[in-house]
């Protein structure tokens, strides 16, 4: 019978000897290092967005929704999908979410209201019903008892909860020693979902606030230049997820250090992936060629198109004139209504700040599929089981 057990949200003091002050000083160093970008950033932002579909997936995967990264892919192209509406709905809020913590997270600081807005946000227009993913009071705290599926913890009343959400706010928000930042991360991460403040919704938003933290704390894409993908720590394995949360539930050092090696040693995998994707070497040869490949013996694409595709890929940003190569008896007016007719297709975009140059887009065409694929084969991607 699952029982409350209360214990005092506090930082560790792991001994120097540990994994967890390895993994520390590991992810200290990662924090620190500018990575080499020589991927365009306008080519990198579109990784970034891919990313962030992936790690909406399997945030929402992880309760109980079935989309696969393929059905989510064809539905953003309008393609008709075995996904139900609900579930579609479900991931693209947990995408829209990401992009308002993006957009606010520098000049706002985390507060009560925030986490309540990133709540409301994650469960915006969805069936409330037994097992569907919305919430009768969104952005509001439970007024309910809580009950965590087959976990021994049993989680505070719910006149309790508005207190346990200020200790946690205080102890996030509260300035100290940087080099405990990550345990504060993974502590924090643990707390909230300790505290099950919603009726609904709860690993949903607690995988946005610790996204908000890496963030907050200096792992963010324009200062690292890194894509974060802080659920595929979660979501690769479910039930070792579920299995470290009731091990930290035990509130003992043991326990709570047990879980933090657990989040730090998966963010270390992450962010040690992403420089090879900051390498234009490295996406072109690996990702990018290989599926533009695939769409052609497909059938999805024509060898013109392909080959305007490849070049853009070599070159990141071209205009018109770059392409009198590939067909010398073109003329200018025909290489821009080939140009014009891969726009409409979503396949190039124009570059920011000029309307005479172009580059690859990677989301919500013909091509996202298999770009998504080769970044599973070279296991950028996680499993989602």
């Amino acid at each position: 019978m699952a029982t409350f057990q209360d214990y005092e949200l506090r930082l560790l003091q792991p001994s120097f000897d540990s994994k967890l002050v390895g993994l520390i000083v590991s992810l200290e160093e990662l924090r620190k290092k500018r990575v080499e970008l020589t991927t365009r950033p306008e080519l990198f932002l579109g990784v970034k967005r891919l990313f962030h579909s992936v790690e909406s997936i399997g945030s929402a995967r992880i309760e109980g929704n079935h989309t696969t990264i393929a059905d989510y892919v064809e539905s953003q192209r309008g393609v008709p999908t075995s996904a139900t509406e609900a579930d579609l709905q479900e991931i693209e809020n947990i995408e829209h979410t990401l992009r308002f913590i993006e957009e606010t997270i520098e000049e706002v600081p985390i507060t009560k209201n925030y986490l309540l807005e990133l709540h409301k946000r994650v469960v915006n227009g969805l069936p409330t019903g037994r097992g569907q993913g919305g919430d009768r009071t969104p952005g509001s705290f439970r007024s309910g008892q809580a009950v965590i599926t087959e976990s021994k913890h049993l989680p505070p009343s719910p006149m309790a909860v508005d207190g346990y959400m200020d200790e946690l706010i205080d102890f996030v928000s509260r300035e100290d020693d940087p080099r405990y930042d990550l345990i504060k991360i993974a502590l924090a991460h643990h707390r909230f979902v300790w505290i099950h403040p919603f009726t609904n919704g709860n690993g949903r938003t607690v995988r946005l606030f610790t996204y908000a933290l890496l963030m907050k704390y200096g792992f963010r894409v324009e200062t690292a230049q890194r894509i974060l993908n802080p659920t595929a720590v979660f979501c690769n394995d479910r039930e070792a997820y579920y299995n470290m949360l009731m091990e930290a539930d035990t509130g003992t050092d043991a326990g709570l250090e047990a879980w933090c090696e657990y989040v730090l040693g998966g963010l270390k995998v992450e962010l040690e992936k992403v420089d090879h994707l900051a390498q234009h070497s490295y996406l072109s040869k690996k990702i990018l060629h290989p599926a533009i490949d695939m769409a052609l013996r497909d059938g999805r694409l024509s060898r013109d198109d392909a080959r305007v595709l490849h070049e853009a890929v070599e070159l990141q940003i071209f205009q018109n004139s770059d392409l009198k190569k590939l067909f010398p008896q073109h003329s200018p007016s025909s290489i821009s209504k080939k140009i014009r007719q891969l726009i409409e297709q979503r396949l190039l975009i124009q570059a920011p700040d000029s309307q005479r140059k172009y580059i690859l887009r990677l989301t919500q065409n013909i091509l996202t599929s298999y770009i998504m694929q080769q970044l599973s084969q070279a296991g950028f991607l996680p499993q989602l089981r």
